[in-house]
């Protein structure tokens, strides 16, 4: 089943079922008010989704047009939200850029970092613009919602506590992050509230596009509505969800609504090439860090900028037959 919020009086939004084509959507408030609410009583309130999302394929329910830019992402606010990095290409490109050499244990321990949680935007939101200085980037993921997770969870229970996936776009700001860094605590400041998809959806819906706790499939990017990426989810992710959940709770349990975001993902050439743009025949990336490092490798220096204000990001996912999976990430930049 699919699942949405939508904006309502209440700041964590009124929760819905979405139909497969994301046309249609019913009232979910009488099984739970919220997704945050479902979550903490899964197993009681899932088969009770289940049943309103069959009844809303035959149109047995009351209905009502689900419009993307009414919703709010799945979840408003969440306990947690850890990012991963689980594609390694990615990582090695982007400290290639500030100068730091990749060490070897990066290729068998995941990295994963606290995110900001407070409060998302909206899948339809602009993206704050503040300083030239701090680097705008987008990086376009995959996540999944999990269950209740317990402390020293094994990777293969992990990947049954995945609930929901959904599509993530992390905001990033690039001209912090070395400082930070160099502190040795991690981001903070260079990581601002990021945005997931309008619809989350449930593991078993994905059919043979999900399989081993990953997501199979192009992950789309366009900048100002030009093809900017579409690498496979699918593919080169050296650690996969139930890894990543497991590293994230290996001394700590997980809540029931946290989020586990996969890192940008990343493909390489054929060629075992850091990968080519779209305009040279390659997948292209999932981030302008990316695009700027191979430029860099090739031409000595970045050559494309830093997001600035009037800049639109859309991210996606389409089925086999070409229609959007969780719906559309849709963002414009604008001066705070």
């Amino acid at each position: 089943m699919k699942l949405a919020t939508l904006r309502s009086a209440n700041r964590d939004g009124r929760l819905v079922v979405v139909s497969e084509d994301l046309a249609w959507c019913t009232d979910a408030t009488l099984v739970a008010p919220t997704l945050q609410a479902a979550l903490d009583d899964w197993a009681h309130a899932a088969p009770k989704l289940s049943a309103l999302a069959e009844s809303l394929a035959h149109a047995g329910v009351p209905m009502e047009r689900f419009h993307e830019r009414e919703a709010l992402s799945p979840l408003p606010r969440a306990y947690q939200f850890a990012d991963g990095s689980a594609y390694v290409n990615h990582v090695e490109l982007v400290r290639k850029a500030r100068g730091a050499e990749m060490p070897e244990r990066f290729w068998t321990d995941p990295l994963i970092y606290q995110g900001s949680s407070d409060a998302f935007l909206a899948p339809r939101d602009p993206i704050p613009f503040q300083d030239p200085s701090f680097g705008l980037d987008f990086e376009a993921e995959v996540a999944v919602i999990v269950d209740d997770v317990p402390m020293g969870v094994s990777p293969d229970h992990a990947r049954d506590l995945i609930r929901l996936v959904m599509l993530c776009n992390d905001v990033s700001l690039r001209g912090l992050i070395p400082g930070e860094l160099d502190k040795g605590f991690g981001f903070f400041q260079s990581k601002p509230p990021s945005s997931f998809s309008p619809a989350a959806v449930t593991p078993e819906r994905l059919g043979p596009a999900w399989s081993e706790g990953k997501l199979k499939g192009a992950l789309i990017s366009r900048i100002n509505g030009e093809l900017f990426g579409k690498p496979d989810a699918g593919r080169e992710m050296t650690f996969d969800f139930g890894v990543l959940i497991a590293h994230a709770a290996r001394t700590r349990p997980l809540g029931a609504g946290a989020i586990i975001g996969s890192g940008t993902v990343s493909n390489r050439d054929p060629d075992g090439s850091p990968g080519r743009p779209v305009r040279s025949g390659g997948l292209g990336y999932s981030c302008l860090a990316e695009l700027r490092m191979v430029e860099t490798l090739s031409q000595g220096a970045p050559k494309t900028g830093w997001l600035r204000p009037g800049d639109r990001v859309e991210i996606e996912m389409l089925d086999a037959a070409g229609h959007s999976i969780f719906g559309r990430i849709d963002q414009i930049v604008e001066t705070r």
